[in-house]
């Protein structure tokens, strides 16, 4: 008689709910602090009862509202909502079906941008174990000095199935919550706020370990030769860790925030596909598009980070530059994109750290690239010295570069230059600048016959050699003695 009864009461319980309305749902990305997109058609989305009429009234439309129906099975309703010009005077957007409203407060118009990759996205300001931040002390301390600076950090989630909704709800920037923000995206955040005086928003979709493949659906890694999601689906955890997966970041993580409106990407991953690089190109080309396309907001900006040096374990010394050729590779075939050199950003004692904790210079370097490239601010540094042409001269050299016509820095010690005969063999070169003509001569009284040209072309090297306003030489070989390079060759995809 009791369970009956229990059952009884159960049932009317149910039924109560069952007629009751749903309260609005919001996923974690449009909450409290969030920060929309300026001078855009903002992209809100969410749930309710199936087929009702949901109705957003954002503070500052004067009174305007935008309605959305609600799908007839799933309850997701999406709408567009014009937004002004940015401020840092906080608004408000109320959600009502007529039943169970809603509403997100302390919201801000600015700037927003997406920050994906590995390891060296993810690293906050409070570091890894043994692993620091330069600066943290001092980010987290005064972080509190920008209330325009919001993250929303999606945390590390894995999936074979597409997912609708995922945590992170946007957090304020005080001392309380910097510590958990991402390093790198925290001082592009700061720098860009510096900038442009306005509000930033950063979304942070990270996952340390990650290959650019787990970032991708599974009907474009299905065209790939070797590249096989069900094959990988069916491995254990104790052969495949979740972080090697691919096709599970793309579903799990991105997937739940794709269409939130954005200004552009960056992006910091590449360790987990060293080894791989002759097809890395094209493969993070075609994530950009899709990425793109799904975003649906035109080629949105995509920059990105250099490889840093590491003592890389294949027994390989220059997988990791060949790598970072190939990354170049990828700036070059993919629009709207960029990559921030960061040859001079590491300390010798870290040839095994993997996550250099130089990230202030890295954010900062990317906030040149966006400010120059996507908002047009003329005079900011954005373009790095790269090689142009070698003249052979028996035993020296004279290398030329593109993008050092105003000089290169004088009075250095110009170190991570090497030079080989007809045997192939590489010797550390000494190297002097002739400050007229920005060429460097390199030499050794090893090789009497030079036939190539390196520099920093190594798993770990740390370059001196940069520009009138410190941007570093890019890596490079006048060589092509392996097959990366012809690899790399656009015309072949």
């Amino acid at each position: 008689m009791g369970i009956l009864k229990n059952r009884l009461a159960s049932a009317i319980l149910l039924s109560a709910f069952a007629g009751s309305a749903l309260a609005v749902e919001l996923p974690d990305i449009i909450s409290d602090n969030a920060v929309f997109q300026q001078n855009s058609m903002a992209k809100l989305w969410g749930w309710t009862d199936p087929g009702c009429t949901v109705t957003v009234t954002p503070s500052w439309s004067g009174g305007k509202a935008y309605k959305a129906k609600a799908d007839g099975k799933t309850g997701r309703w999406e709408v567009s909502v014009a937004t002004p010009a940015a401020s840092f005077a906080p608004q408000s957007v109320s959600f009502d079906d007529g039943k169970a409203p809603a509403k997100i407060d302390n919201v801000l118009i600015g700037e927003v941008w997406f920050c994906s990759g590995q390891s060296n996205m993810e690293m906050p300001l409070r570091g890894f174990w043994c692993q620091p931040v330069e600066g943290a002390a001092q980010a987290i301390a005064y972080s509190g000095k920008y209330p325009g600076i919001r993250m929303a950090t999606v945390p590390k989630r894995g999936s074979y199935t597409p997912e609708d909704r995922v945590e992170g709800k946007w957090q304020l920037s005080r001392p309380e919550n910097a510590p958990d923000f991402s390093a790198l995206a925290y001082f592009f955040a700061t720098s860009l706020t510096d900038i442009l005086d306005v509000p930033v928003g950063i979304i942070s979709c990270a996952y340390g370990g990650s290959k650019v493949e787990g970032w991708m659906p599974k009907w474009k890694l299905d065209e790939y030769p070797d590249w096989n999601v069900a094959k990988e689906k069916a491995q254990p955890d104790s052969v495949l860790k979740e972080y090697e997966r691919i096709n599970v970041m793309y579903n799990a993580m991105l997937h739940p925030v794709i269409g939130y409106t954005i200004k552009g990407f960056l992006w910091n991953q590449g360790e987990s596909n060293v080894g791989r690089h002759k097809e890395y190109p094209f493969h993070q080309r075609d994530m950009v598009k899709i990425w793109r396309d799904e975003w649906g907001l035109g080629e949105l900006p995509f920059y990105f980070v250099e490889l840093p040096g590491w003592k890389y374990g294949n027994g390989e010394e220059t997988a990791a530059a060949l790598f970072r050729e190939c990354q170049h590779k990828a700036a070059e075939i993919t629009p709207n994109s960029g990559i921030v050199c960061t040859t001079d950003l590491m300390y010798p004692f870290e040839l095994e750290d993997i996550h250099a904790r130089r990230k202030q210079e890295i954010g900062e370097r990317l906030a040149f690239m966006a400010a120059n490239r996507t908002y047009g601010i003329k005079g900011i540094p954005s373009t790095y010295p790269s090689f142009k042409a070698v003249d052979l001269q028996g035993d020296k050299a004279v290398v030329s570069f593109n993008n050092a016509d105003a000089g290169l820095n004088p009075n250095m010690d110009l170190q991570g230059f090497e030079v080989a005969g007809d045997d192939r063999i590489f010797y550390p070169a000494k190297a002097s600048e002739d400050w007229n003509l920005h060429t460097v001569t390199v030499s050794s009284d090893k090789v009497k016959d030079i036939k190539a040209v390196r520099y920093c072309f190594n798993n770990f090297a740390i370059g001196t050699l940069k520009d009138m306003n410190g941007m570093p030489l890019i890596p490079f070989r006048s060589d092509d003695w392996d097959d990366a390079r012809r690899a790399c060759n656009l015309t072949e995809k």
